[in-house]
């Protein structure tokens, strides 16, 4: 229509650094961050996330470098989410349990400028970069110290970098002579997150201002926030930059308590103690929560919501939980989609304690639907493209597209084409979708069992066997089988103390699963997790697979452990 224009004046580019600016304003002496006995307002936290965002302009980082973290949910770690962007550089914080050799891998793709890191994480940042050393892959690296106000000399190393303290760098600030760079772009790079690897080779997934300012805003309806939220953080902020949860925390005033530690009793005592309204993180959580209860425990002071992603514990765990005052939500995502995208509320049901049919004690796998930010959801032919029915039983792959999405993986366009092909990003996740619009997770696609022409959702089977009362952790697999093409098999790991037969184990299986899903073996033992604390299922699968071939036993004389 004539008259109208795109200026200035209505149309600014999105990016949540907005949000850190906004709060240094309207909240400036609400305090920000809590840890330990350190604790900043809003208008002291800008300030520092300024001098961090002009020292690292002075250290010559510029547009599109990448700055690398190695630290836990620290304030520096907080403080580095706007400082970095701010500087016009991009993000990357990484796992702390990442072996030397993999996180050489990840620096020599990032080709970081400048590596912060902790002071319990230097020895494997050192080791990282001197496997690197012989490709002159020297960088500088700023120390962060358990307190933030108190300066230690630094490490020294014979190594080929340079060490600086973090409070030393944040005093090289000089915020009169700063400004502070915004993106010209909404879709410039703000972070770069690396994916679980539980399938293949870890990706650097790239998100842009643009994709973390809506997810921001999308985690306000998400996690059910309102004014001034206190956030406990339990989720680590190198797992998708904690779901965009620290820009979200600056968007709403709150006020982010950063625990020493991640065990039940801390978790509990810093809810009665700050108020906590939410946090969110890995399922074990509850489980550590629900272990430190004690027998004349308080009720919460209010309810406090808590979004977890992954395998459910037992009901058992989740109805104590929820009858202390927890409201558990159940969510499903992944790196690509700046975390989690499909949450439903785990609702508190006491005929959970008895036996049901499989759908209504189905607490294992995870349902619900998208959020607002995402465009579309759906379970599709992943061949014809075309929409699975609406029955609760078509199985399809998962599939979305929306503004909430990664740009792409880094210096990998073949892979990112393959994951947008058909203009929607394809998960790889199996699913069925209901006629009330939720989808439902059956499996990853390289994880099913196939037997007979029927395909068997390894997630079903483990949903029934995690509420065993002697069953800790559990992992499915596909076993080869000459007849019947795969038939699963059961890796189980029993809680301290417990013993319970494989026969036990497969009867207990019987009186809940179809015979054809039934296990038809158990092996005990440890599982084996990656750095993120996902199950690597495809290590179980060489090894039962292995043991058929070279010991040529039996169904019920497969090796275990103890053998």
């Amino acid at each position: 229509m004539e008259g109208l224009v795109i200026c200035p004046a209505n149309h600014v580019p999105l990016t949540p650094l907005s949000f850190l600016e906004r709060a240094a304003f309207v909240y400036r002496k609400n305090i920000a961050l809590i840890y330990g006995n350190i604790s900043y307002s809003w208008e002291e936290l800008h300030g520092r996330c300024i001098n961090l965002a002009s020292a690292l302009s002075q250290l010559g980082v510029s547009s599109g470098d990448v700055v690398a973290t190695v630290a836990p949910n620290v304030p520096a770690q907080y403080e580095l989410h706007f400082g970095v962007p701010m500087a016009g550089a991009v993000l990357s914080a990484l796992n702390t349990m990442l072996d030397a050799t993999t996180l050489a891998q990840k620096l020599q793709q990032l080709e970081a400028k400048i590596i912060f890191v902790y002071s319990d994480c230097i020895g494997l940042v050192l080791q990282a970069l001197t496997i690197l050393q012989e490709k002159d892959k020297s960088c500088l690296i700023v120390l962060i110290h358990e307190s933030n106000n108190v300066k230690k000399p630094p490490v020294s190393s014979s190594g080929p970098s340079k060490i600086l303290d973090y409070q030393t760098l944040l005093e090289m600030g000089q915020p009169p002579n700063f400004k502070i760079m915004y993106p010209k772009n909404e879709f410039d790079p703000i972070s770069i997150n690396f994916t679980s690897g539980s399938t293949g080779k870890p990706k650097g997934a790239v998100y842009s201002h643009r994709a973390a300012y809506l997810n921001t805003i999308a985690d306000i309806f998400r996690f059910e926030m309102g004014k001034s939220p206190v956030f406990l953080w339990t989720v680590d902020m190198f797992r998708c930059n904690g779901w965009c949860l620290p820009w979200t925390i600056a968007a709403l005033g709150g006020t982010n308590i950063c625990p020493t530690e991640i065990n039940g009793k801390e978790i509990l005592d810093a809810i009665y103690l700050h108020n906590v309204t939410h946090f969110c993180g890995a399922p074990m959580i509850l489980t550590k929560i629900a272990n430190a209860i004690g027998i004349n425990q308080p009720l919460l002071p209010h309810k406090v919501n808590v979004t977890v992603a992954g395998v459910l514990p037992q009901p058992e765990i989740l109805i104590k939980l929820e009858k202390l005052g927890f409201t558990i939500n159940h969510a499903y995502g992944m790196s690509e989609a700046l975390g989690p995208m499909i949450s439903m509320p785990w609702k508190c049901q006491d005929e959970y304690l008895s036996k049901l049919n499989e759908e209504d004690v189905d607490v294992k796998i995870r349902e619900g639907v998208h959020n607002i930010m995402m465009e579309e959801v759906d379970v599709k032919d992943p061949e014809s493209m075309e929409s699975v029915p609406a029955d609760g039983k078509t199985i399809g792959e998962i599939m979305f597209r929306g503004n909430a999405m990664m740009m792409g993986y880094l210096k990998d366009s073949s892979r990112t084409e393959a994951a947008f092909e058909g203009g929607w990003y394809r998960t790889k996740d199996l699913g069925i979708k209901y006629a009330n619009g939720n989808i439902k997770l059956k499996d990853r696609a390289v994880d099913v069992v196939k037997t007979e022409g029927k395909t068997i959702s390894t997630l079903e089977i483990e949903g029934v066997l995690i509420r065993h009362p002697m069953v800790l952790e559990v992992a499915v697999v596909a076993r080869c089988d000459d007849v019947l093409g795969e038939t699963p098999c059961a890796f189980v790991k029993l809680k301290k103390g417990c013993f319970v037969t494989d026969e036990e184990i497969i009867k207990f299986c019987e009186d809940w699963l179809q015979d054809y899903m039934v296990p038809k073996a158990v092996i005990f033992g440890d599982l084996p997790f990656n750095s993120s604390g996902k199950i690597q299922k495809f290590i179980l699968r060489d090894k039962v697979n292995n043991a058929l071939k070279l010991c040529l036993h039996s169904v019920g004389e497969l090796p275990t452990p103890s053998s």
